[in-house]
């Protein structure tokens, strides 16, 4: 169980540079919008317990040296439920983080709507869904950290709407509360450790590491409003020359030892966070998403590990590409797979939607998209993460509309003839140069370059 500290212990532990904002000023009946009677003592109890007038604090902070917008629940004010004066506080954070640029924090730990206020409480999710979505349009990113526990409508919409979602260990994190679940679900679906096997957040942070992992998300987030440049691509690991054949290109990208995409990664960037799923239950081990720093500029990236693309690996995907263009900050994709996964459970999982999705990312992206490709193409599965117009290879990779086996059995060609079928689908890296589809082969870095 994560520890449950107050809201401003919550603050203290990731920032001492905090400025409170004020309160938004409004009258309430003292038993609220129902008149529920002892609801006005439950509240002065709250309050003399805890020292807050509400379940959120808000104001401006600054973690590891970057501005941003801070909520931060107490969970010792009614469980750190939702009513309209909550619903006042986090909607005038929301706007001041649109006022001001800024990024928007929260510490999230929530049981839900406050059941005093009815369903005046439970409307108060259309207003953070409404402030949310106009923070979302102003350009600044909103960031999610779930501590124990964060559940009903504040984690369906502070927290699975960030953009980045962080939690604590052991944090109880779900729709359902723990009173209102069924009576044999696995409690291990309703914690933080579970929702990011699942794909709905992005990391686990034990409390140590929360302040610099914060900070260094709000740098890489921080929004660009001038045009970005290109990510530069990536210097080759390379050092042969350039295959003779088709299928000796076909041989070198699927060699074990050729170098795969964490060792392009550690290469390019400084520092490299990632971010985990698809939102919809589902990860893909097989393909790295995430920003990082390269020479000290942001670049989010998308890389494909040689495995076959899942559709869960192609909607994590977009979701990358999608914030990366919100915030003004250039992609990085490296192309690598056999083709997308095609078997049954990848044709339930949506597989088509999910490439087509992954395909208007790239076609809708604003901010340049810089492709390598260091190893397979595989078809369309490869296609949907490359960027048109500025995608390179590497000398040990191919790029094919089809696998050269796969094409001469559609062909009903002998086995025999699967070389040649490889030399005539020109799927080389020099070829993919003479035919326009690839801008350059990439070489090998000379050393002090």
């Amino acid at each position: 169980m994560a520890d449950r500290l107050t809201a401003r212990e919550a603050i203290a532990a990731l920032t001492a540079d905090f400025t409170e904002s004020a309160a938004p000023t409004g009258s309430a009946a003292p038993d609220g919008p129902l008149d529920w009677s002892g609801y006005a003592d439950s509240r002065a109890r709250a309050t003399a317990r805890t020292g807050e007038q509400e379940s959120v604090v808000h104001g401006t902070a600054t973690v590891g040296g970057h501005p941003c917008v801070l909520i931060s629940f107490e969970f010792g004010f009614l469980g750190g439920s939702l009513g309209e004066r909550t619903g006042d506080r986090l909607e005038a954070a929301y706007e001041e983080a649109a006022v001001r640029r800024l990024p928007l924090v929260s510490l999230i730990a929530t049981g839900g709507s406050r059941m005093q206020e009815g369903m005046i409480a439970l409307t108060q999710l259309h207003r953070v869904a409404r402030a949310s979505v106009r923070l979302r349009a102003a350009g600044p990113a909103q960031l999610a950290v779930l501590r124990d526990p964060t559940t009903g409508g504040g984690w369906a919409t502070l927290g699975a709407g960030a953009d980045v979602i962080l939690a604590l260990p052991g944090a109880q994190v779900g729709f359902a509360g723990s009173r209102v679940r069924p009576a044999d679900a696995d409690p291990g679906a309703y914690t933080a450790e579970g929702q990011l096997a699942a794909g709905q957040i992005d990391a686990v942070v034990p409390p140590g590491e929360l302040p610099a992992t914060v900070g260094h998300w709000l740098r890489l987030l921080a929004h660009r409003d001038t045009p970005p440049a290109p990510a530069p691509v990536p210097a080759a690991f390379t050092t042969t020359g350039l295959p003779r054949t088709g299928w000796d290109a076909v041989l070198r990208a699927r060699s074990a030892t050729r170098p795969h995409a964490e060792a392009y990664l550690d290469a390019y960037f400084g520092l490299r966070l990632p971010l985990n799923g698809d939102r919809c239950g589902g990860t893909d081990p097989g393909l790295l998403c995430g920003f990082g720093l390269h020479e000290g500029e942001p670049v989010a990236y998308v890389a494909q590990c040689g495995t076959a693309t899942r559709p869960a690996g192609y909607r994590t995907a977009a979701r990358v590409i999608r914030l990366a263009d919100r915030l003004g900050v250039p992609v990085l994709t490296l192309v690598d797979t056999p083709g997308a996964a095609n078997d049954a459970a990848a044709e339930r999982a949506g597989a088509g939607a999910a490439i087509a999705d992954a395909f208007a990312a790239v076609a809708a992206a604003r901010v340049p998209v810089t492709t390598l490709v260091i190893g397979e193409g595989g078809s369309g599965g490869a296609l949907a993460l490359a960027a048109p117009g500025n995608t390179h290879v590497t000398a040990d990779s191919y790029f094919s509309v089809i696998a050269p086996e796969l094409a001469a059995a559609i062909l009903k060609r002998a086995p025999d003839r699967v070389h040649a079928t490889a030399d005539q689908l020109r799927l080389r890296p020099q070829d993919l140069v003479d035919l326009g589809v690839a801008r350059s082969v990439v070489r090998r870095a000379r050393p002090g370059h």
